[in-house]
């Protein structure tokens, strides 16, 4: 029994890294949608704010996949 119970656990570990993408992208498409409900009753204050939020948030995934892209390139 002992010895089935690490071989049960690394079964398991492979399992999950085999699955990892697909669980990261659901947890991805899942707060995709969160951000696309539509809110009533934004104020217009409200509105630049989340319009900053947006813009930073393409920034720094711009500067993330400028990064990446670098560091592939350097040798």
């Amino acid at each position: 029994m002992d010895d089935e119970l690490p071989e049960a656990i690394k079964k398991c570990l492979k399992i999950l890294e085999e699955n990892i993408d697909i669980l990261s992208n659901l947890e991805l498409e899942l707060e995709d949608q969160k951000e696309d409900e539509i809110s009533s009753g934004l104020e217009l204050h409200h509105l630049y704010d989340m319009t900053e939020d947006v813009a930073e948030s393409a920034k720094l995934k711009r500067a993330e996949f400028n990064l990446m892209r670098r560091k592939v390139d350097d040798p």
